[in-house]
């Protein structure tokens, strides 16, 4: 028997099975993505204008979008590690509670992050584009970050779509195995008869036959 997509606790780990999962290589995608953007932006996304030694942004002098860039690069790479090592335990989790909450975190995470990475890809390119003259040095990184921040926006929407899917599968299995105590399978309530069943009711009290005779007891005759 499942529970919120996942076998019950006490079965072996099949790592074939675990690495076929669409979920699986949507999350490894997302790690390796995250990787990619941040891991760019910080080796080649930060270049010295002529003259002065301060540091610009390639994407078109703004620092603040060569700080967003990394930040949620960054923050992707260590949510996808934590909720890759989660997936891996997560079959040897007994509770149903606790499975309930890791779900809905990777749901609400996964939603949220795929959002951000949309606004990233909005942000970033805006920024190239409107720059006059692309860099000598960094342009291919900055079109790397571009390219892998619009395909983060799926992997994490899709890692949404199956924590909702896990999710509705929990609540289902939950109701499913629920079963209200005033009543039972035959819709009757405790202490009354079912329907269409006629209760058992001793008879009154009959005189015995035998002892109406000689000896017994005969009523009065008034």
């Amino acid at each position: 028997m499942e529970t919120y997509g996942a076998l019950n606790a006490g079965g072996a780990f099949d790592f074939k099975r675990f690495a076929q999962q669409p979920q699986t290589i949507s999350r490894v995608l997302s790690w390796i993505f995250a990787i990619v953007v941040f891991s760019c932006i910080t080796a080649e996304g930060y270049i010295n204008s002529s003259g002065s030694s301060a540091q610009q942004c390639i994407f078109g002098g703004s620092l603040d979008a060569c700080h967003y860039g990394v930040g949620i690069g960054f923050l992707a790479f260590l949510a996808a590690t934590a909720f890759f090592i989660l997936d891996i335990y997560f079959p040897q989790i007994s509770n149903a509670n606790e499975r309930k909450y890791i779900v809905i975190a990777d749901l609400v995470f996964s939603g949220a992050w795929s959002f951000l990475w949309f606004v990233g890809f909005c942000f970033l390119t805006n920024k190239w584009v409107t720059m006059t003259e692309a860099p000598l040095i960094g342009s291919d990184s900055a079109r790397a970050v571009i390219t892998f921040s619009f395909f983060s926006i799926f992997t994490w929407g899709l890692q949404a779509c199956f924590a909702l899917r896990r999710y509705r599968q929990g609540m289902e299995e939950f109701l499913q195995s629920y079963t209200d105590p005033a009543s039972d399978s035959t819709g009757s309530y405790a202490g009354y008869p079912p329907v269409g069943v006629e209760s058992y009711q001793q008879p009154p009290f009959v005189a015995n036959p035998e002892l109406s005779g000689e000896g017994g007891y005969q009523p009065p005759v008034y």
